[in-house]
């Protein structure tokens, strides 16, 4: 398995879940609704594996 190829969806989904994580525990306690919001976004980022990544132009010279 090559880890290059999930990167992309891997920071997406670490940078949206501590985003979200850091708001709802703004307050120290996390409730059901926050955590849903914190699930939703990881969520939503690995929709980015749908994506493909881009090819390096520069790899064919």
């Amino acid at each position: 398995m090559r880890i290059a190829r999930y990167a992309k969806t891997i920071v997406a989904a670490v940078v949206a879940g501590g985003v979200a994580l850091t708001v709802a525990m703004g307050d120290d306690v996390l409730t059901a609704t926050e955590g849903i919001t914190v699930a939703l976004a990881v969520l939503g980022a690995l929709g980015v594996y749908v994506v493909p990544n881009a090819s390096d132009p520069e790899a064919g010279r």
